[in-house]
């Protein structure tokens, strides 16, 4: 619901369709929505494990594969880029870094793409994803792994970040900002993979959906990890 509201208050749809199994609740969801609608200005789906239900989105709703997209790791990055901003003492849109492939589970942070602009972390820290990396890096992305269930467990339940998560996305495809966004999207060719899977990689969202994947440079490591985040799916 977090979604809807987050959708509602940016003003980017006419229409929102919900969907859920629990009918009576989704009936009251969408009362309550219709009754407050006249203070807002006034088809997306939101669901978990979201890159294994964006290929069924894709398989039946038969579209082309550039109009469907699961939100993928877009808050893991963006959480990624604040925690990595805290230990950096920069602000975090000032922090450049990516966390890809398998939402959550298998996710992969890119430590050779994290930079504050001109300097990258692994220049920096050349120890980094060795045993010898006393800076404890690594922890920065378990604490984004780790971070839904803290929150599930603190206050039974997430929300509102992934509603303004998929608002932002919502965003760049109704204003055709072109911006790029770490998405659940199909990765068959860019990245070798060969199987019709779908994992976050960093895409350019438009009006007509994904309008192009960026190919990241990846170290062997990451590039394993990929392939094994892919076989992990399929």
């Amino acid at each position: 619901m977090a979604c809807a509201i987050s959708i509602l208050m940016k003003d980017l749809a006419d229409e929102l369709a919900l969907v859920d199994v629990m009918e009576d609740k989704l009936k009251g969801e969408t009362m309550d929505l219709q009754q407050g609608s006249l203070f807002l200005r006034t088809p997306k789906i939101v669901s978990n494990p979201v890159d294994i239900l964006t290929y069924v989105s894709w398989k039946l709703s038969g579209f082309p594969k550039n109009l469907v997209i699961g939100s993928g790791c877009n808050l893991d990055s963006a959480w990624f880029c604040y925690l990595m901003g805290e230990r950096l003492g920069v602000h975090p849109l000032s922090c450049h870094s990516w966390i890809l492939w398998e939402h959550r589970h298998s996710s992969v942070p890119v430590w050779s793409g994290v930079n504050v602009p001109g300097v990258t972390l692994k220049n920096l820290h050349p120890e980094l994803e060795t045993d010898g990396d006393k800076g404890h890096w690594k922890e920065v992305h378990k604490q984004v792994v780790d971070s839904a269930y803290e929150v599930i467990k603190l206050k039974g339940y997430t929300s509102w970040a992934i509603g303004l998560s998929v608002a932002g996305l919502a965003e760049s495809i109704m204003k055709n900002l072109k911006r790029v966004h770490p998405i659940s999207a199909m990765i068959k060719g860019p990245y070798g993979i060969k199987d019709n899977v779908f994992l976050s990689v960093p895409c350019v969202l438009a009006k007509n959906g994904i309008s192009d994947v960026v190919k990241v440079t990846l170290t062997p490591e990451e590039e394993a990890r990929l392939k094994n985040s892919a076989d992990t799916l399929w």
